[in-house]
């Protein structure tokens, strides 16, 4: 049995809000799987397991801030999971036997989702009367003041299934309502479940009244405010432009989970999720984003992720003696082997110099470790790895450092494909933990906002930060001759404390002997 705690997600997270479960007891979850997403002052992150087992309880409910450490959940390791395996549960839900409860999961809306009757009829035979259906154990009949729909699987307290009553014993209100319902068949009931369509409402058009297929196609749908959805699925579905009306839900109810949004998309475009603009509702109104707090608006989040950004970046000037270095470089050997190698491919193929400067600055860490670490407790901790940091600049202000990890091993290409998604996700709001913590040293780079030099602020506990600007055309002075060539400025920040400017005029100078033979990168 693991705890699953609030993890640090930053050098200057020390709590943290948990947003939403993507998970409930009994679930299976393997190391890596996305199990909840959490809150932190600059943006909401998709945290990972990093145990396998099966969910125990949920200890914390979402919207709850809770400090770094906070056990969450308890994560029950094979031994102790045995007996909640999946398959047993299918096959007593087969049999008709009453399903272990399950715990819910709370979603957004205030009005409840009425969904279609689930469960399976037997094939009628050819004679004039219709028997009465029998159904599956998965469902009771509703009240009778109330047309019969399903419950989640998911409620409490769920007693075993007893047969359906015979049109004859239903109220004589809904009699022919409920009856019309029953002998849909099969297809029909699962075609009204995918579209939210209540067939007790419908007239059939059918034989003795019976609801048919063409009758479900021409149902008006359901208004927009009875769909059921948790805050995160509508921000992942606003942001992949999935309608959450098309997504069938497997939550409390039939909510839509993030995890039904991610199901949804990849059914659609067979494993890719790409961005796409935002959708409409039908009567105009724009698709409603994550529903935030009164003081979590957008504005709000940009001022609270500004004060985060100023209270670590005045920790690092407060506690860090600073030295800066800088240098240029001469891409004339860089840019040649990248007009080669990008020859022939299509231009989102193509590599950016980008893709060398970084590579070259995380090899170059590795050549002078000192310089890939942290400084912790008095002393210098150097990193096992070289993970790079990378600045991405928001649309709507403030700055995150995604982590690209290994850098050094990463050949240019591989590079180039992990930072253009870091950049995009990271925009999106869609990071996960691992993404977002073991940075050993940060890169920022300007040049596309046509700053010729920067000297950055270090990120703590890390003991430097490099920087790129953008690459310009200079005069250039090579055995004697005179001409222009292209150059970049690199610069380093260092930490006193755990370097001198000696240390740091080595890295750049590594830096620079590297990019003169990109082949070898």
């Amino acid at each position: 049995m693991t705890a699953f705690t609030m993890p640090s997600l930053g050098a200057d997270m020390d709590e943290g809000v948990l947003q939403e479960w993507l998970v409930g007891p009994g679930d299976r979850v393997h190391k890596g799987d996305v199990v909840a997403v959490v809150e932190t002052d600059k943006a909401a992150i998709e945290v990972e397991c990093f145990e396998s087992g099966t969910v125990g309880r949920l200890l914390v409910s979402p919207g709850t801030r809770v400090p770094v450490g906070t056990p969450l959940a308890v994560i029950e390791g094979e031994a102790a999971s045995g007996g909640r395996t999946g398959a047993s549960g299918d096959a007593a839900t087969a049999r008709g036997e009453a399903v272990p409860p399950m715990a819910a999961e709370p979603v957004e809306g205030s009005l409840s989702q009425k969904t279609p009757l689930r469960a399976e009829a037997e094939q009628e035979p050819a004679t004039g009367q219709r028997p009465a259906p029998r159904r599956k154990g998965v469902l009771e009949p509703g009240p009778a003041e109330e047309p019969v729909r399903t419950e989640s699987r998911r409620k409490p307290g769920r007693q075993p299934v007893r047969a359906a009553e015979s049109p004859a014993q239903l109220p004589p209100e809904l009699s022919a309502e409920a009856e019309s319902a029953f002998g849909a068949g099969p297809l029909v009931r699962h075609l009204a479940e995918l579209r939210g369509v209540d067939l007790t409402t419908l007239h059939g058009t059918g034989s003795g009244g019976r609801i048919t297929r063409a009758d479900v196609e021409h149902a008006p749908h359901p208004p927009a405010l009875r769909l059921r959805a948790t805050p995160y699925a509508r921000r992942l579905a606003h942001d992949l432009g999935v309608d959450l009306t098309t997504v069938r839900g497997t939550g409390d109810g039939g909510a839509v989970r993030a995890a039904d949004v991610h199901a949804a998309m990849r059914a659609r475009t067979g494993g890719n999720e790409p961005e796409r603009p935002a959708q409409h509702l039908s009567d105009g109104r724009q698709r409603t984003r994550m529903a935030l707090p009164a003081d979590e608006r957008p504005e709000q989040r940009t001022d609270t992720m500004r004060r985060a950004i100023a209270g670590l970046m005045s920790r690092s000037k407060r506690e860090i003696p600073h030295y800066y270095l800088s240098t240029t470089i001469d891409l004339t050997a860089a840019e040649g082997w990248l007009r080669r190698i990008n020859r022939g491919r299509s231009p989102a193929d193509r590599l950016v110099p980008a893709a060398l400067l970084l590579k070259a600055a995380a090899v170059a860490a590795r050549e002078v470790p000192s310089l890939n670490g942290y400084w912790q407790n008095d002393g210098f901790v150097p990193g096992a790895e070289v993970n790079l940091g990378v600045a991405v600049s928001l649309r709507q202000g403030g700055l995150l450092a995604p982590v690209i990890h290994r850098a050094d091993t990463l050949p240019p290409d591989a590079l180039m494909t992990s930072l253009k998604d870091l950049v995009q996700r990271a925009r999106r709001g869609r990071l996960r933990g691992s993404e977002m913590t073991g940075a050993t040293l940060t890169v920022t780079n300007l040049g596309d906002q046509g700053v010729e030099t920067v000297f950055g602020v270090i990120h703590p506990p890390q003991v430097a930060l490099v920087g790129f600007g953008a690459v310009v055309e200079r005069p250039w002075a090579t055995g004697g001759m005179l001409g222009v060539r292209p150059v970049v400025t690199a610069t380093l920040a260092g930490d006193h404390r755990a370097t001198d400017g000696a240390v740091g005029a080595r890295y750049l100078t590594a830096v620079d002997r590297l990019l003169q033979k990109p082949e070898e990168l």
